[in-house]
């Protein structure tokens, strides 16, 4: 047994259980803010969340954008359905260059339905 037999089984969507967190792994597109600097990150996973930005904490992506501060907070994520989606949602989010664009995103919803509608793969 076990869920590699399981055809119905995803191991994108199957939590992933440590002491600290249950991750969900997922694709996503997110946004992370940190107080320190009063700045806002946009970029894709398909590792959990969490432990995308606990990298970004611990400056594992070397002298880049996030590596300024080391209190980076989940402010909002997109849940995509391909990393193709993820990657056109972040392009389209990065294009506009509006914190208030981001802060719109958590605020309405129907922005978030709407941007997923349009990058939709299928």
């Amino acid at each position: 047994g076990g869920p590699w037999f399981e055809p119905e089984w995803d191991h994108r969507r199957t939590p992933i259980r440590s002491p600290f967190f249950i991750y969900k792994v997922m694709t996503a597109c997110y946004i992370i803010y940190s107080g320190t600097i009063d700045k806002y990150y946009t970029g894709i996973t398909q590792e959990s969340i969490e432990f995308r930005i606990s990298k970004h904490n611990r400056k594992e992506y070397g002298m880049k954008y996030t590596s300024m501060a080391n209190d980076w907070v989940l402010y909002h994520f997109i849940e995509c359905e391909t990393f193709v989606q993820a990657v056109h949602i972040e392009k389209h989010i990065k294009r506009m260059k509006s914190r208030k664009y981001l802060e719109d995103l958590k605020k309405f919803p129907e922005m978030n339905l709407k941007l997923v509608a349009k990058y939709s793969t299928t």
